[in-house]
This record gives structure tokens, sequence and C-alpha cells, in this order.
């Protein structure tokens, strides 16, 4: 049996786990005190473009400024010269769009891209890019060519196309038309935010480490999320019954007085896992 398991017992910290049985096969977790940005849209401005990097320096509201390759412009900030080559029109004191790609580390600023991606429930949207869309590489034979089948049939996009991820193989029409409405809906929020205010802001957050889970692993293998909070089980309950009505029956208040993780022996594969050395099922081991 296929799980998702959420603990929250310690104070700090929130963990996710998959599991097959009692076998791990994912995790991930967040510190309540972290501001994570990756994925996040702000409204920025070009404090200057080192031709030489191919690259300009963006001001987000960062303490660090961003570093922007040129390479992840969108079509609108090129023209074409006389010799018809194409010549980057981004200039210092400009007000541009980015999403944070990677987070800062140590002295370097955060990695930053203005061909925003938003990930919905079965797709993603890429609305000002050059990539025209398509189908997640992951997906293959039969079903690939029914997922670009019914790709073929969803409202063109002005200006971007989306792609399909594994979650939306054997999806509808409708469900991803649905997904799709909803993410140009939010695009279009985004662009009217950005027009509100001059100063560098953040005008979209990604999503927290629940709905991430929820949104990106929930599907019919999954037969039951175990909660071991009261507020986020609130959460949880609240995001499904929104998105995924029928899969919110299988959400349950874990209520016994062993820990969640022990009770499924997650802790030890969990410090197996880091470990400098890891023992393969061959009999063999790696040496980290």
């Amino acid at each position: 049996m296929k799980r998702i398991l959420i603990n929250c017992s310690y104070s700090d910290e929130l963990r996710v786990a998959l599991v097959d049985g009692a076998k791990l096969f994912d995790l991930d977790n967040e510190f309540n005190a972290q501001s994570l940005l990756k994925g996040s849209i702000f409204k920025a401005a070009v404090s200057r473009v080192e031709t030489s990097l191919d690259a300009a320096f963006v001001n987000f509201g960062s303490e660090r400024h961003g570093f922007l390759p040129l390479k992840e412009l969108s079509n609108e900030y090129f023209t074409k010269d006389a010799d018809g080559k194409k010549k980057c029109s981004l200039k210092e004191g400009d007000e541009i769009l980015i999403q944070v790609l990677k987070e800062e580390r140590g002295t370097k600023g955060a990695a930053l891209s203005n061909q925003i991606s938003l990930a919905g429930r079965f797709i993603v949207l890429i609305p000002n890019s050059e990539k025209s869309g398509g189908v997640s590489r992951r997906i293959e034979g039969n079903e690939r060519n029914q997922v670009k089948s019914i790709l073929n049939k969803l409202d063109k996009i002005n200006d971007g196309g989306v792609i399909v991820r594994t979650a939306g193989v054997g999806k509808s029409q409708e469900e991803l038309q649905w997904d799709q409405d909803y993410l140009v809906q939010l695009w279009d929020a985004i662009q009217k935010a950005s027009k509100e205010d001059k100063d560098p802001f953040l005008i979209y957050r990604e999503s927290d480490i629940i709905i991430r889970t929820l949104r990106d692993h929930m599907d019919d293998s999954i037969e039951e999320i175990l909660v071991d909070d009261i507020n986020v089980f609130e959460k949880c309950k609240e995001f499904l019954d929104l998105t995924m009505p029928h899969q919110s029956q299988k959400l349950k208040l874990y209520e016994e007085n062993t820990p969640l993780f022990s009770k499924y022996q997650i802790e030890n594969q969990i410090e197996s896992a880091f470990s400098r050395e890891v023992i393969l099922p061959s009999g063999g081991s790696i040496v980290i």
C-alpha cells in the first residue's frame, strides 16, 4: 500500500515521506523558519547588464542582487539588427518579471529567469517562452500519443504553451482544460499585479511542501494520507476538497501514541540514507 506520511512532531521542521508498505521511496522536509523563494515570481529592476558575462544583475528585493543570464530572457527583450542578428534590448533601470530558479548560496546571488513557468496539477504553463510546450519526456509509448492527441484539442495560448506532466496521463480533455484555464487566470493575475507598483516586490510565492506534495504525487496509486498535526490536516483537507474532492476520503488524522515515522519504520531508513556507507541490495556498498 502506498501512503503519504506527513510528520509535524518536530516544532521547527515538517517532514513528508512517500512509502510503499514500509519502504521509503521519497522524502522532503521544510523548516518553519525558512523562506524558500525557488519558483517564486517577483517584479524586479535591472541594476546592471554585463555583456562580458552575457547576463544581468537584478534587484528583486533580496539582500543580494540576482543573476539573470540573457539566454533566460523572453523574446520581447530581443531585437534584430541590420544583419539579422539578435540583439538584447535589456538595459539598466528596466523593470522586469523574474522567477527564482536557484536560491542564493554563500556569496552567490539567486539564479533567475524571465521565462516564467507555472506548475499545475496536470500541466505546466509556459506563458512567455520560446518553448512551445509538449509532453513530459517521462511519458512514453501509446500514453504519449494519447496525451498529445488531447493536448492538440486544448484551447490555444497566445505567446506560450503547456507541458503535460506525468500526472496528466489518463486524464480527460476536460480535466486538462480546467488545469490550463486555472494557470492562464493565474498568469493574468500576476501580470496585472506587476503593474501596480514600481518597487521590486514579491508577486507570487511557490506553494509550500504540503501543497506541492499533494499536487505532484496524489493519484489513484496513493491509498492513504496520514497527518499527525490537526492544523496541517485541515490545510490538506482544504486543498483536497478544492482540487481533488474524490481523494479527500484518503486523508486521515494520525492520533496514536507511537510517532508516525517510527510506526512505519521511517526513521531508520532516513538515518541509513544519510550515512556515509550505503548498503546495496546486491550485498555491495557505496562509501560517500
